[in-house]
């Protein structure tokens, strides 16, 4: 019987380079969107290289010692509605309670 070794760990995070895939999306998509505006003028590397590299140091240092995949979930949090509520919305909305019975004394 032949014996094969298998990863044990299945649920670790894809990095590269100490960056997650959503990490690495993020930067190659600016650096993208950058180079199309900005590629051919003389102001390169300004407006292409220097927010790219901002981009990689504010990723590198500003999530350390955050949890898996902080860039995302902090996306999909910013894209939800300003008011986040425990309980779901009332489909029927009560109407004013009749007062009855009462007399409008003063």
């Amino acid at each position: 019987m032949r014996t094969v070794p298998v990863n044990q760990t299945l649920d670790r995070k894809l990095t590269l380079l100490g960056f997650e895939v959503v990490d690495l999306l993020a930067i190659f998509i600016l650096l993208s969107t950058l180079n199309l505006f900005f590629g051919q003028t003389g102001l390169r590397v300004p407006f292409v290289w220097l927010p790219t590299i901002g981009l990689v140091l504010a990723l590198r240092y500003g999530k350390r010692g955050k949890p898996e995949k902080y860039l995302l979930h902090w996306f999909r949090f910013q894209a939800k509605p300003g008011v986040l509520s425990a309980f779901a919305e009332p489909t029927v909305r009560p109407g004013p309670i009749p007062q009855e019975g009462r007399q409008g004394s003063l």
